[in-house]
């Protein structure tokens, strides 16, 4: 059998495959077949990687978000190559899923071990199920310029614990956070900054997460409120965020995590290498996460500034799922055909074919703030939260309510057709005005 070895620092393992009879054709950097698969390496190693891959019988490769992706699974499958993933983490694992990989092996499996999983046949990473994966924890992001992030982030809270789930709503803005303020909350308790502190020091368990979290009424969302002045962003560090966020995934069914704008990684300008970093609670909480619902502005604007954005995303998230969701549609700043604009624009300059809506709902959106209260509490038949409830029920989980759910999806269609939120009719919209109201 003939093997390509691309794990770093992989030579005690090539050694070990070769005295187990595996002829082991070629040993590269992790990184070489996303390389040659982007085609990002020079001519000549590029042209070396794919010859190697074709003339190999497995890829045995360590997985993470640099070294795997779709394009290089598509890579090996042309060239008839197995792909044989090793792992370090949990992180790992979720993105070997997501590439339809065979279960994963660890990275530090003996030499002899994997020569047994190369001789043997491909190991299914999972068996079929009817139902999709749930996330645990979804991160909520959006760019600069006020899209809706933290209005969307507790909606989608909300509508999640439907149905009797339990869902934290964790505020790790470290520029401006509001979920407090938003919601009513008192912004002066311990929060999730202390929930951060606890966690670096081992004691962050379910109990203590309930003494320190809020309850937000009788929805079953528990709020972990954010920092209550900007300049406490560093107690937010990746390690104390990353931990924090880890006990949360055991404590609660959902986290909902509602995160900053800005995706800089703030090496590039400061000087001190190991102080601590602004956007480390967002980038963290986006590397923790297994959705990522990016939010983005239905206007001209707001579309611009996101697709900016998206690449730096893409980037920091790799193969983690993103769902993208306009918010505030209206046809006042887009003309005609409002939501096929955004789809296009969305197409063409980002690649995004899969895109949900949430109508403008001003009526509704200033009721809630006015309570002090999440739209869905004020308004709970209120087009806006119709349209999120529909994007939870098709996105992120199955809609608690199927045969309601069934009966609005097939008055809609005709509207909208399938992954696109539904347009409440005029005497809807005129009884939840009048309810609002």
């Amino acid at each position: 059998m003939k093997v390509v070895v691309a794990v770093d620092d992989g030579q005690l393992l090539t050694e070990g495959l070769r005295r187990e009879g595996i002829d082991v054709i070629a040993e590269v950097a992790a990184s070489a077949p996303a390389l040659a698969a982007a085609d990002g390496m020079l001519g000549a190693d590029a042209e070396a990687m794919l010859r190697a891959l074709a003339d190999a019988d497995a890829l045995v490769v360590a997985v993470s978000r640099a070294t795997m992706s779709p394009t290089v699974v598509a890579l090996c499958d042309r060239a008839g190559t197995r792909v044989v993933p090793l792992v370090e983490d949990a992180a790992g694992e979720r993105i070997a899923a997501s590439c339809g990989l065979e279960t994963p092996l660890s990275r530090h499996t003996e030499p002899w071990r994997i020569a047994e999983a190369l001789s043997a046949a491909p190991r299914a990473s999972a068996p079929a199920e009817p139902e999709r994966p749930q996330p645990r924890v979804i991160a909520v992001w959006g760019p600069a310029g006020a899209p809706g992030r933290s209005t969307v982030a507790a909606e989608l809270a909300v509508e999640l614990a439907r149905g009797g789930r339990h869902v934290a709503l964790v505020d790790a803005d470290t520029h401006a956070p509001s979920l407090a303020l938003t919601l009513g909350l008192a912004d002066e308790g311990p929060g999730f900054a202390a929930a951060c502190r606890q966690a670096e020091l081992g004691g962050l368990d379910a109990r203590e997460l309930t003494r320190i979290a809020v309850p937000l009424g009788r929805t079953g969302v528990d709020v972990l409120t954010g920092i209550n002045r900007p300049s406490r962003w560093p107690e937010l560090d990746d390690r104390r965020v990353g931990a924090a966020l880890a006990a949360c995934r055991e404590w609660a069914d959902h986290t909902v995590v509602d995160v900053a704008s800005s995706l800089e990684r703030d090496e590039e300008i400061v000087s001190d290498l190991d102080g601590p970093r602004r956007n480390a609670a967002t980038l963290a909480a986006l590397r923790a996460a297994d959705l990522v619902v990016a939010v983005v502005a239905a206007d001209p604007v707001g579309v611009a500034r996101f697709l900016r954005g998206h690449a730096d995303l893409r980037a920091t998230v790799g193969a983690t799922p993103v769902a993208v969701l306009a918010n505030r549609l209206r046809p006042g700043t887009l003309g005609i055909d409002a939501r096929g604009q955004v789809r296009r624009t969305l197409d063409r300059f980002g690649g995004i074919d899969d895109v949900w809506f949430l109508p403008q709902d001003p009526r509704s959106a200033d009721a809630a703030i006015l309570a002090s209260q999440p739209i869905a509490e004020v308004a709970p038949r209120s087009p806006f939260t119709l349209a999120l409830r529909r994007f939870v029920g098709e996105a992120i989980v199955p809609a608690p309510e199927p045969q309601r759910a069934g009966r609005l999806r097939r008055r809609d269609t005709r509207r909208t057709g399938p992954g696109r939120a539904p347009q409440p009719r005029a005497d809807d919209m005129a009884r939840v005005a009048g309810r609002v109201g």
